[in-house]
């Protein structure tokens, strides 16, 4: 029978030492974990970063777009500034009207020569939604694997511990020793696949949910937009 200080030697000291003197498929799983890790702030970061841009170029066109009072004026306005989702989505818009009604943009007055008719309002409308769509699918590229990865993680880590568990079990049969050292270094090393399977996924849940917030946030705007192009149209009797 082992006494305390002999139970305390068998035991590793650190959670170093139990992933270093863990199994061969508990450092596997680990090994995944720490790939999904930093894949996760790898996007992460890559997603702060272009939301923040796409929100000081969102900023940049608005205010450029409220000094104009006409949609020619507001066109070239923009297209001075940096390319942006906002500055293609209206570049799109203006060249479909441009392509059926040349020279019509720049005139002061409209008449029917200078009007969409209901067809082509239609049509323009579709084609600035499939702008939308493709800025927003462009922008949530990468973000449905922080879902993955958050979905993924504590499975991961919860089969390292079952692993772990089976081992320390089958070491007990095999050596013929049911005492706390003999178990509790293998349940041990198994709860750590758990532990680091949850702190790779609430990180990325959380990031996910927030991505998916500011993604909606910037279709509504895009969207938006694209709305108030067709009234500036209207308004200036274009369409």
């Amino acid at each position: 029978m082992l006494n305390p200080a002999q139970i305390g030697e068998a035991l590793p000291g650190t959670p170093l030492e139990l992933i270093m003197t863990s199994t061969v498929a508990t450092r596997v799983v680990l090994i995944v974990l720490a790939a999904f890790s930093l894949a996760t702030w790898f996007i992460i970061i890559l997603k702060l970063l272009q939301f923040r841009k796409m929100r000081r170029q969102g900023d940049g066109f608005f205010n450029a777009v409220e000094r104009t009072n006409r949609l020619d004026d507001a066109y070239r306005a923009v297209m001075k500034l940096p390319e942006s989702p906002y500055r293609r989505l209206l570049r799109e818009g203006v060249n479909f009207f441009s392509e059926l009604r040349p020279g019509a943009l720049q005139q002061q007055t409209t008449g029917e020569q200078g009007t969409l008719t209901q067809t082509q309002l239609d049509v323009l409308k579709m084609l600035l939604a499939k702008e939308v769509s493709a800025e927003r699918d462009g922008l949530s590229r990468f973000i449905p694997w922080l879902a993955t990865i958050g979905s993924i993680s504590p499975l991961l880590g919860l089969m390292g511990t079952v692993l772990g568990v089976m081992d320390s079990f089958l070491g007990i049969a095999t050596g013929g020793s049911g005492n706390i050292a003999a178990v509790a270094p293998g349940i041990a090393q198994a709860l750590v696949t758990t532990v680091v399977g949850l702190a790779v996924a609430i990180p990325a849940v959380i990031a996910y949910n927030i991505f998916v917030n500011r993604l909606g946030l910037f279709a509504g705007d895009m969207e938006g937009f694209t709305q108030e192009i067709v009234g500036t149209m209207a308004r200036e009797g274009r369409v």
